[in-house]
């Protein structure tokens, strides 16, 4: 694997786990959104990853097995809505409660959202160090030649 494809692969991640995070800031953001458009409260989205087949940049003088080779990444295949039930509290005097007094609350556990964005941010930082660590050793080869 050669120091582009290193980078390329590392790039999607970023990307990735980017768009994860402003998912789960979404998520956050909406813990106590019980109306929506669609009405009735907010659902949870969650981020569904999945091997990216092609690369950013495929030189065309590869031969098939290099290219082959050049395969890697990961991209974001879809957002989905999280389908577990919403939480119901007790509140007669909300204007979205029902006949009984509860008031559906999104399925949005924040301490859950919590880790999955420490865990996201971890992942980016992996990213960004392979990056780094990537573009270190190509500098030390070019310094060899000197």
């Amino acid at each position: 694997m050669g120091i582009f494809n290193i980078m390329n692969t590392s790039a999607s991640g970023l990307t990735a786990e980017r768009l994860r995070m402003d998912v789960i800031a979404d998520n956050i953001a909406n813990a106590q959104s019980t109306r929506t458009e669609n009405g009735g409260p907010y659902r949870r989205k969650m981020v569904v990853f999945q091997e990216n087949k092609k690369d950013f940049i495929v030189p065309m003088n590869l031969s098939k097995k290099d290219k082959k080779n050049m395969e890697g990444g990961v991209k974001v295949s879809q957002i989905i809505e999280d389908k577990s039930p919403f939480n119901y509290i007790y509140d007669p005097n909300h204007p979205d409660a029902n006949e009984n007094g509860y008031v559906a609350m999104p399925n949005v556990n924040t301490v859950k959202e919590m880790v999955d964005m420490i865990t996201a941010t971890r992942a980016y930082e992996a990213n960004t160090t392979i990056i780094t660590n990537a573009k270190g050793m190509a500098n030390s080869a070019l310094q060899i030649g000197k």
